[in-house]
């Protein structure tokens, strides 16, 4: 009897160690595979990139050659490029409007949504939700009645009317009441009663707690104003006057695409986006943990 529960007790402790030996190997398989799918997705996000640039760099004989690097790298792409069309100016011009329209909407955003939360009126929730379903109504909608606005202000063919119909989004106001509500109302409370004013309180007290969330929506509205181009294609009359997304469409022809110089000036576009995301990056992705956007 001894004998026989001294081998069950051996045997129990074999188990428990070899289970014991297996739970880290179990880990460090599923980090691993984990890593591999994450480099896996990370190489067919940057792969798209890398081949713009390599085929900017392709000579026009080696332009639909499948390497991965031309054998003779060449700037010849980006020297047509620049001489077909304004680049530079083209890329001020789009970095202008797209900063205005990015101010703008952080701005008239933060105003909205804190008088949404702050204030607590007859029909609120009604007219949050009538501001919520106007982000459902593509811009399409709403382009020929803004055009026409434009056109009878004379701000044809400006930066002005590239900037005028994007005073204001629906996006912007529902984030930033998210981010809002989630803000203690007992310390703006308090504020109110040591004398600060609304207007103290929001840029005092609220819009310093919200930096994250702010530079989140800086960089999907900022991104997406530079990516526009019906708006600036129903506008623009002249390329010094247009923004980058109309000069890169210019080397589509019905006799042929210019791919060298299409690469080209694709890759220039991409890279002040590609620039102020590298530098918020952090900024971004700790909003999107606090705020639960998904």
């Amino acid at each position: 009897m001894t004998i026989d529960l001294t081998a069950r007790q051996s045997g129990s402790s074999t188990t428990v160690a070899a289970s014991v030996r297996r739970l880290p190997l179990t880990r460090v398989a599923h980090r691993a595979g984990g890593h591999a799918i994450m480099i896996l997705l990370s190489v067919m996000c940057v792969f798209p990139l890398y081949w713009m640039l390599a085929s900017s760099l392709r000579p026009a004989n080696e332009i639909f050659e499948t390497t991965l690097w031309p054998s003779h790298a060449s700037l010849e792409s980006y020297r047509v490029a620049l001489d077909a069309i304004p680049i530079v100016q083209m890329l001020l011009n789009t970095l202008i409007v797209s900063v205005a329209v990015t101010v703008i909407q952080c701005f008239t955003g933060l105003l909205a949504a804190y008088g949404f939360v702050r204030w607590q009126f007859r029909g609120n929730k009604f007219v949050f939700g009538l501001f919520a379903l106007t982000w459902l109504v593509p811009f399409q909608v709403v382009m020929i009645p803004n055009y026409l606005l434009v056109a009878k202000l004379g701000l044809l063919d400006s930066l002005s009317a590239l900037i005028l119909p994007h005073f204001a989004s629906a996006f912007a106001i529902m984030m930033l009441a998210q981010a809002m509500r989630a803000f203690p109302r007992e310390v703006l409370e308090a504020a109110r009663i040591d004398g600060a004013g609304s207007w103290r309180v929001l840029w005092e007290i609220v819009t310093p707690s919200l930096r994250g969330t702010l530079a989140s929506l800086a960089i999907l509205v900022f991104i997406s104003t530079w990516n526009e181009y019906f708006w600036p294609l129903l506008l623009s009359r002249t390329a010094e006057n247009s923004v980058i997304q109309i000069g890169i469409q210019m080397f589509m022809t019905s006799e042929g695409t210019l791919w060298g110089p299409l690469m080209a000036a694709s890759t220039m576009a991409s890279l002040p986006v590609l620039a102020i995301y590298l530098v918020l990056q952090r900024q971004v992705v700790q909003s999107f943990m606090k705020s639960g956007i998904r």
